[in-house]
């Protein structure tokens, strides 16, 4: 999946010229941090990212030196290990067999359309109903790709009892789940990207319950205070921080190592490690309007921060519908918004970044609504494989032997 520079060309040219801009400079503060020997580090929200392929280009970034951290969300974690996207057939839970009330509210259960030899691996792991199976496979409904290990028979099954295994490991050696889960997944996958090039991929605590099982794997294995002190020190490693299509940031502008505009304070106070992201770029990715109203006001009056010092309701102050990250994000001196598809986004950015770098990437996502973009989907769902559970078990046992 190399580039396709004419897909690539004919998404920049339908960017608003405000956005183009922006990405311009984006562009330069990431090529002007990896020129300087800065890290960048990508913050990743779930849903989009993944359906876009963009977690996949992030993985091949990541392969190339690019991007040198990742923190993202539970449900990205729940996703990668079950081999990110997959094909799925929608049907009549009732028709199968399964009752009312233990159905989601669309009555609808899934099916995974996997191979023959995956399923077969996976009866070595869990117990599966083969014949349920084969009836889910023959009822009648629609085929679609959608996010891999959600709630398809059995591939979402197996990824949560995997998360078990997981969780094990992660408490005998004292590490993050996703740091255990990356020993056994895909390349393409930013888990299975960060163990193989000793890059840290971490779940931030905003994000942490989402995926079922895993989330909670995730939450369970590495004490909260260590969770934020290591998402800290990712980010204090940055030069140029990327947000992605994300909901939920107060950790990364609101966090208890952050003194700029966080709650750093009282930890300096007392003598701990403190950092602040004073000096950061500051790129966020994001499709609302408004937040890009509330950095440009801050930026003309400082309607942000005036709000802050009078104690006054955000929202009323600046009069637009304002979201908590906005705050923080809106009062970084590096900070810079860009309003747009991150399907269009991040293959623009990383195409340019790489080209000016000398760079030649091998894997490229594109915008799902284009025939690119759904070629791409496709591949991902043949080559991108789930977590090798038996792969994993040994890669932990050869890393944490002294011998």
């Amino acid at each position: 999946m190399r580039v396709d520079q004419d897909v690539i060309e004919a998404m920049d040219k339908g960017l608003p010229a405000k956005t183009r801009s922006r990405l311009n400079q984006a562009v330069k503060h990431w090529v002007g941090a990896k020129e300087r020997g800065e890290k960048v580090v990508a913050v990743v929200g779930s849903g989009p990212n993944i359906h876009e392929g963009v977690t996949t280009l992030m993985a091949e970034l990541i392969h190339k030196g690019l991007i040198d951290g990742v923190s993202t969300s539970s449900a990205v974690i729940n996703h990668e290990m079950a081999g990110t996207l997959e094909r799925v057939k929608r049907i009549h839970g009732q028709a199968v067999g399964f009752p009312l009330d233990k159905l989601p509210a669309d009555g609808r259960m899934e099916v995974s359309m996997i191979p023959k030899a995956r399923l077969t691996a996976y009866e070595q792991e869990i117990p599966i109903d083969t014949r349920l199976y084969q009836r889910m496979r023959r009822a009648k409904g629609e085929v679609i790709i959608k996010v891999a290990g959600n709630m398809a028979y059995p591939t979402g099954l197996r990824t949560e009892r995997l998360a078990r295994d997981v969780l094990a490991l992660a408490k005998r050696y004292g590490l993050p789940f996703e740091q255990v889960a990356g020993l056994g997944a895909d390349p393409h996958t930013l888990i299975g990207a960060g163990a193989r090039r000793g890059v840290p991929v971490l779940v931030t605590v905003p994000q942490l319950v989402g995926g079922g099982e895993v989330g909670l794997a995730v939450g369970d294995s590495i004490p909260i205070s260590e969770r934020s002190h290591r998402m800290a020190r990712l980010l204090d490693s940055a030069g140029v921080i990327i947000e992605s299509a994300l909901a939920l940031s107060q950790e990364i502008h609101d966090g208890p190592f952050e003194r700029f505009t966080g709650h750093g304070i009282w930890a300096d106070w007392e003598g701990g490690w403190t950092y602040s992201l004073a000096r950061k770029k500051l790129i966020r990715i994001d499709l609302d309007p408004n937040l890009d109203k509330a950095w440009t006001r801050e930026r003309q009056s400082h309607a942000v921060s005036d709000a802050v010092d009078k104690g006054l309701p955000k929202t009323k102050f600046t009069r637009i519908p304002f979201r908590m990250e906005m705050s923080g994000f809106a009062r970084i001196p590096g900070s810079l918004p860009i309003v747009g598809d991150i399907g269009e986004i991040w293959p623009i950015m990383a195409t340019r970044v790489a080209r000016d770098l000398g760079i030649t990437l091998d894997v490229m996502s594109y915008k799902q609504s284009l025939p690119a973009g759904e070629k791409f989907r496709e591949w991902i769902v043949r080559k991108v494989t789930p977590v090798d559970r038996e792969r994993m078990f040994g890669s932990a046992q050869k890393w944490t032997d002294p011998s």
